[in-house]
């Protein structure tokens, strides 16, 4: 076994939240340096109805006020095939682009009553990792 614990990080990309109208939720602000591997988790708890799509956009500003939607080369996954349709559900989605900085956003549709979502960043690979230990039995 190898030492995962030690080396990532686990952050809010999207506090989790009921969703209850078409809209879009706007996420956490991440920041990838030091990290060379970057997930994006999205999760449902209960959903009455809705499709809950996830928005990856990335940029060079920290308050992202130049954000842009990520072009589908940099996504490990697309974003359709990380919607959430049901109750307790569990997605995601890969970044590897060059930007510093990522965000997940969810976009919902078809939504009256609405969903439980909210989204965890994943970060993997860091520059200044920790010694690679060993489980002996």
């Amino acid at each position: 076994m190898h030492d995962l614990h030690n080396n990532i990080k686990i952050s809010k990309a999207l506090s989790g939240g009921t969703i209850s109208s078409s809209t879009t939720t706007v996420g956490d602000i991440i920041d990838t340096a030091g990290f060379g591997s970057n997930e994006l988790e999205i999760f449902s708890g209960a959903r009455t109805d809705g499709t809950y799509t996830p928005l990856v956009e990335d940029g060079d500003d920290s308050g992202l006020s130049d954000a842009a939607a990520v072009d589908d080369k940099y996504l490990l996954g697309t974003e359709a095939g990380a919607a959430i349709t049901a109750a307790n559900k569990r997605a995601k989605i890969g970044y590897i682009g060059p930007k510093r900085y990522i965000r997940l956003s969810i976009v919902s549709t078809g939504v009256t009553s609405g969903a439980y979502i909210g989204g965890s960043a994943i970060q993997g690979n860091p520059m200044a990792a920790a010694p690679v230990t060993t489980q002996v039995n």
